[in-house]
């Protein structure tokens, strides 16, 4: 298979199947059919990127999953973030997520920053 930047929705499934003959066949890391294969996963990897884009989820969506995830009310953020009502404020979208309590729920709830900062 000759490698080339994939255009069409059948050079996409085209180079699908081929991958799954290489995992199929075992193909070594590092041996020429293996840096082939690699060229190859880089080229889908593009391909689905740019039509397949995956959304960036809503940081306060976010913030909810993850304290229900703990086990955490919204009183547990009372002192750390602001008022009860500011918490309440800010989980109901009213108030905006500013970098200094984005750095505070990466930290405290080990959000990847740029998942709140998207």
């Amino acid at each position: 298979m000759g490698l080339r930047i994939i255009n069409t929705k059948k050079q996409y499934q085209e180079y699908l199947d081929w991958v799954d003959k290489q995992f199929d066949n075992h193909v070594k890391p590092g041996s020429p059919a293996g840096e082939k294969l690699q060229v190859a996963l880089l080229l889908i990897k593009q391909y689905e990127d740019l039509h397949y884009p995956i959304p960036v989820p809503d940081p306060i969506e976010v913030i909810k999953l993850k304290m229900q995830d703990l086990g955490w009310k919204n009183k547990d953020l009372v002192g750390k973030v602001g008022s009860k009502g500011f918490v309440s404020a800010l989980l109901n979208k009213r108030k905006l997520l500013t970098l200094e309590l984005a750095k505070l729920f990466h930290k405290e709830l080990r959000i990847p920053a740029e998942v709140l900062l998207a």
